[in-house]
């Protein structure tokens, strides 16, 4: 039961100073907000790492490298995830108050809707700067690194991890043999299968060898050795004894150049549309991109004021209302499904490029008008209603 005074000192708090009421809450969104993403993310990781597993075995990458690699495209999933676990944990701490009948006691002591959702927002607040930050810098930048990586395991790195006794596919098209390798790094017993010139394959025997980098490309220097390779055409063998030949390890053709994703380009490239080795068929793509990053983190915001709505509006039952938060999950899916057939149509047609601005922030704006309005309202009329009475 609420007493007078306590309910004047509810009243008497200030409007935008953190309560104890909104410590606790706001603890409560923080720490399962970090714990479902976290855990979300992880998850995601591990399923998508798996693509990458047949680099460690096919390359002989360590584990270090393999983490290495696949730790950069963290920050690309929470991205994605945030947003939509910023509306789970929303929805299921307020519901747990409302069911532990916490809520109900602060609204007899006197604070309002406002007061209720204030934790709420501050969390929403905070995931969608969160978002914001990932998208225009975080995500760009790690993306980046990972696709320079992943380009060098594939075409460079993987030069370098001969093993003895195995044979290292380094391409589809080269595979070398090393009997063994010392402390130093010298190659013995050396076998190479060449068949990067389909019309002359080459099977390459060499005594011994040693790796080089020569302008960052790996080749191996082979000692005492001999080259046999048949051409195709004429079925003829030739042979050429050397004493000593170089081989480019290298997976990559000489005039192949890494493409840079969407996803690694800055913020102004993908606005004007105007990147470097990109097709004018792909500009619409990119721009809807550069939108989809400023616009994203509103998302954060809009779900979080779906859940708040489908908790805090409306009667309060005792055996539990699941047509509200049932509403309130098919709402998000619908925004979800929404926006991305405004992503689509805009990619062909620039002109629909704001309809995914305002199917981001809409959301924010009419459950804040089904919120508060009501309660600003009756608190507008308060003075005349208080005016009225004096001058009669």
């Amino acid at each position: 039961m609420s007493t007078p005074a306590s309910s004047r000192a509810a009243r008497s708090l200030p409007a935008f100073g953190l309560l104890t009421f909104d410590r606790y809450v706001l603890g409560q969104l923080l720490v399962a907000l970090l714990a479902t993403t976290g855990g979300l993310a992880a998850l995601i990781w591990l399923t998508q790492s798996l693509r990458f597993v047949s680099l460690v075995v096919d390359r002989g990458l360590s584990l270090r490298v393999f983490l290495e690699l696949t730790s950069l495209m963290l920050p690309s999933f929470v991205a994605v995830i945030l947003p939509i676990t910023t509306f789970v944990v929303m929805q299921f701490i307020y519901q747990r108050l409302v069911g532990d009948r916490e809520l109900t006691v602060m609204r007899a002591a006197g604070l309002s809707s406002w007061a209720l959702a204030r934790p709420g927002l501050i969390c929403a607040t905070i995931a969608t700067t969160l978002t914001l930050i990932l998208n225009l810098w975080l995500v760009p930048v790690s993306y980046q690194h990972f696709r320079k990586f992943e380009f060098q395991i594939r075409n460079k790195i993987a030069a370098f991890m001969l093993q003895e006794g195995v044979f290292t596919h380094v391409s589809d098209t080269l595979t070398v043999y090393v009997r063994e390798k010392d402390r130093e790094g010298m190659l013995r017993g050396i076998i190479v299968e060449d068949d990067r010139d389909p019309s002359s394959p080459a099977t390459i025997l060499a005594e011994r060898g040693t790796i080089v980098v020569v302008n960052d490309q790996p080749r191996v220097v082979l000692y005492d050795g001999s080259r046999q390779a048949i051409d195709r055409q004429t079925g003829r063998l030739t042979m050429l004894l050397f004493h000593s030949n170089t081989l480019d390890l290298s997976s990559q053709k000489k005039d192949e150049v890494r493409y840079r994703d969407a996803a690694e380009m800055s913020l102004g490239e993908l606005l004007s549309g105007t990147a470097p080795g990109v097709s004018k068929r792909d500009h619409g793509k990119l721009m809807v991109e550069g939108w989809r990053r400023l616009t994203s983190p509103l998302t954060a915001f809009s779900y979080a004021m779906i859940a708040l709505v489908a908790v805090l509006r409306g009667a309060f039952s005792r055996h539990g209302n699941l047509v509200r938060p049932l509403v309130s999950v098919m709402s998000v899916v619908g925004c979800l499904a929404l926006g991305l057939l405004l992503q689509n149509l805009a990619g062909r047609n620039t002109l629909l490029l704001p309809l995914i601005a305002i199917e981001a922030a809409l959301p924010s704006f009419v459950c804040a008008f089904l919120l508060f309005w009501p309660e600003w309202r009756v608190a507008a009329s308060m003075p005349s209603v208080a005016s009225d009475d004096m001058g009669a």
